[in-house]
């Protein structure tokens, strides 16, 4: 069977593909065990049990965007080796989304209902950074990932000290999100400006309180 290259409805057919095994749930499988699993299960109440789900949810729309972004970026990169970084961190992030959609079922909750729209909307951002500039992409790359970062920070102070188990994903992810801030900056992304960020921000705020309900 000989090699070919890839045409525009080949590429169009496997970020379908992407996309659906990124939204549909229960579909994602991590090449890494969870954190999770050498915690031992506490017994929470109601409340924390709504409230871990709902930061939970959160996290796991986070890694939708994040796949999103990423799937954009590698379709319109202009060089190989960006294009590379980008689908291997978007294979990494995929055992955050396994970890998260286990974690939920564990609290009887559910990804949210919005994660189609949002990872539509951060395809069309990656690959709109890509088709400007690599160090744009890269950049922008830093800045969402530098965000994630905080979003996970404060997760870690708002879980229950008793969800062991959500407590341990969190912690795993937010040193692998650290490192993809980090390295999308020594590849030579372009550092934000504050104004850039804090819209940025504004807009993750909008996808985290609409994420945590729905």
């Amino acid at each position: 069977m000989t090699n070919r290259k890839l045409n525009a409805l080949d590429k169009l057919l496997i970020e379908a593909d992407n996309a659906l095994r990124v939204v549909v749930n229960r579909t994602n499988t991590a090449t890494r065990p969870s954190p999770a699993q050498h915690c031992e299960a506490s017994e929470l109440d109601e409340e924390q049990t709504r409230h871990a789900a709902g930061l939970m949810r959160v996290n796991h729309s986070g890694e939708v965007c994040a796949q999103g972004l990423y799937r954009g970026q590698a379709l319109t990169a202009k060089m190989p080796t960006v294009r590379q970084d980008m689908e291997n961190a978007a294979l990494e992030e995929v055992d955050h989304l396994a970890w998260c959609e286990q974690r939920l079922s564990a609290l009887h909750s559910h990804p949210s209902y919005l994660n189609p729209l949002w990872y539509a909307m951060s395809f069309s951002l990656g690959a709109g950074a890509g088709l400007l500039s690599d160090r744009l992409s890269l950049g922008f790359v830093a800045a969402t990932e530098q965000q994630v970062c905080e979003h996970l920070e404060n997760h870690l102070e708002e879980l229950p000290e008793t969800d062991t188990k959500s407590r341990a994903v969190v912690e795993v992810m937010l040193v692998d999100e650290a490192r993809h801030a980090s390295g999308a900056l020594q590849a030579g992304g372009l550092p934000f400006p504050s104004p850039i960020k804090q819209a940025m921000s504004l807009v993750s705020r909008i996808m985290t309180k609409s994420s945590y309900k729905l």
